[in-house]
């Protein structure tokens, strides 16, 4: 299932050469309304065939053309009859297979914001501006374009920033117009992928409600039963109501208090999917054998994959207790696994593991279902929303699979978890009682044991600090720092230092991602 055919046919397939914002692309075409698939190099024809796309993407990537390591497309992919976009790699690969040629950028890499001079406001770049900014990531450069190519836009240091040849429909970008500070990237992206491949823009992720309990259906068969990890989260929360409509009672969710839930977490829960649902649901206390797991540890990769480890050994526990139990059902998403492997198993640098995919063992007895695997955060709620899921729940902030143990940094002990805990629902309450959190991604909590000079009681006390973290975002993959109205961060503050024992100092953190990430660990 983790691998399973989304069997959607048409759209965009996009070329992961190993671009770290490839899903970020994929992101973007669907924002148009236009279904997008991300497949590998090697497997691009195969997948072609299967979905016979309306347009192509070919991704930027971290490796020279002529590296010997370079991603090994057929180039046959440019006998399709569809129209192709290269951008940045993408770009150096089509003019290296349409006989043009390539060369080291003069200067060195050229990295970051730079002019675009539009040549030909039509077509590709009908609207766009001429002198806005796009933004620049390669260390390779066309020196030389093929047959029937012509610029369409240049820069200072490009000279070949926007190309194309209409009569084939093949275009390239030497910039990344999926990101957002390239200004008129969106409306590149419409122009090539609307006005001229024609795409459909009736995506939507919605209506794949009966779809996805088909697939589920599909895979378990008559009477195969699910263990599903219920966190309580948006992601784990829609995937075990989508696989419970396909199969039922088959379905036990089992809901595991690691000690490093939010305040409230666990009986939360219960509640819902217990008593509302009516779901079989398990609940196990397995706080101590978490805590103990992760003592002395304070690398946050090893955190993880700890996390993860115990979080399967702790369902294969459970499982023995359904003979027919083969499969393990989690929410993970295509976010999570373009951070933590390739996507599809491409060449995408890793920045972190997920506790979703990163902790599972080679040897694991049972199969993955993962019915949210090729879906965005977003995209996962417009699916709840259609499976009937209450606002309250769909709406919510997200919440990482390792719990609060990535928002204790150094090692993760009770008397850092309750404090942390503590200011958390402070932070939340104090949002959420004020309506303030519509807009905002996420906001939470962090623990930094960082002793610091503090006066209570006209005493001098020496204590940690607590980080205030606010974001706004689409999909997670970039991200901006919030803040609140000064009054409601007054009394956030006021209340942690005041109702929580253990810290002496509440900052705010004002990081954008990139280059930070989200979450501290």
């Amino acid at each position: 299932m983790s691998q399973q055919d989304d069997g959607v046919t048409g759209g965009v397939l996009i070329v992961d050469f190993g671009a770290q914002y490839c899903q970020l692309i994929a992101r973007r075409v669907r924002e148009l309304g236009v279904y997008s698939r991300i497949t590998v190099p090697e497997r691009a024809m195969f997948t072609a065939k299967h979905m016979q796309p309306k347009a192509v993407i070919l991704s930027g990537g971290p490796r020279s053309v002529y590296a010997a390591d370079a991603p090994a497309l057929d180039a046959g992919l440019l006998q399709l009859g569809v129209p192709v976009l290269g951008i940045c790699y993408g770009l150096q690969w089509l003019a290296q297979n349409t006989q043009g040629e390539v060369t080291p950028a003069e200067s060195g890499a050229e990295y970051g914001r730079t002019e675009l001079y539009v040549e030909d406001a039509q077509g590709l770049l009908a609207g766009v501006r001429s002198g806005g900014i796009v933004w620049m990531s390669h260390g390779d450069k066309v020196a030389q374009l093929g047959p029937g190519f012509e610029v369409l836009a240049k820069s200072d240091p490009c000279p070949f920033a926007v190309v194309g040849d209409r009569s084939r429909g093949f275009y390239g970008l030497q910039f990344h117009p999926e990101v957002q500070h390239s200004e008129d990237g969106g409306r590149i992206l419409q122009n090539f992928v609307v006005d001229i491949a024609g795409c459909d823009t009736d995506w939507n992720p919605g209506n794949l409600a009966e779809r996805k309990v088909k697939a589920v259906e599909e895979l378990c068969g008559s009477d195969g039963e699910v263990v599903m990890g219920l966190s309580g989260g948006v992601d784990s929360s829609v995937a075990a109501v989508l696989i419970h409509r396909a199969i039922g009672k088959r379905l036990h969710c089992v809901f595991v208090d690691n000690g490093l839930l939010r305040k409230g977490e666990r009986e939360g829960v219960e509640e819902l999917f217990r008593d509302h649902y009516k779901m079989d649901l398990k609940v196990v206390d397995a706080r101590a054998r978490f805590l103990g797991e992760l003592a002395g540890v304070v690398d946050p990769e090893q955190k993880r994959k700890i996390i993860g480890r115990v979080f399967v050994e702790v369902f294969e526990e459970e499982s023995k207790a359904f003979e027919k139990a083969h499969f393990l059902g989690q929410g993970t998403l295509y976010p999570d696994v373009i951070e933590s492997v390739a996507a599809h198993g491409g060449a995408t640098s890793t920045i972190k593991s997920h506790h979703n995919v990163g902790g599972l063992p080679e040897d694991m007895k049972m199969e993955l279902v993962e019915p949210l695997r090729d879906l965005f955060k977003d995209e996962v709620r417009a699916l709840g929303r259609e499976l009937g899921l209450p606002s309250s729940l769909v709406d919510r902030q997200p919440f990482p699979g390792p719990g609060l143990a990535v928002r204790c940094m150094g090692e993760v002990a009770l008397e850092k978890l309750e404090p942390l805990r503590e200011a958390d629902a402070i932070l939340r309450e104090e949002v959420e009682s004020r309506d303030l959190q519509r807009g905002l991604w996420q906001y939470f909590a962090v623990y930094v044991p960082q002793k610091t000079v503090g006066v209570k009681g006209d005493a001098r006390v020496y204590q940690d600090v607590c980080v205030v973290r606010i974001v706004s975002s689409q999909d997670a993959m970039t991200a901006d720092w919030e803040t609140l109205p000064v009054d409601v961060m007054r009394r956030v503050s006021n209340r942690i230092l005041n109702e929580v024992d253990g810290f002496a100092r509440v900052c705010l953190d004002i990081s954008s991602k990139p280059p930070g990430t989200i979450e501290w660990e």
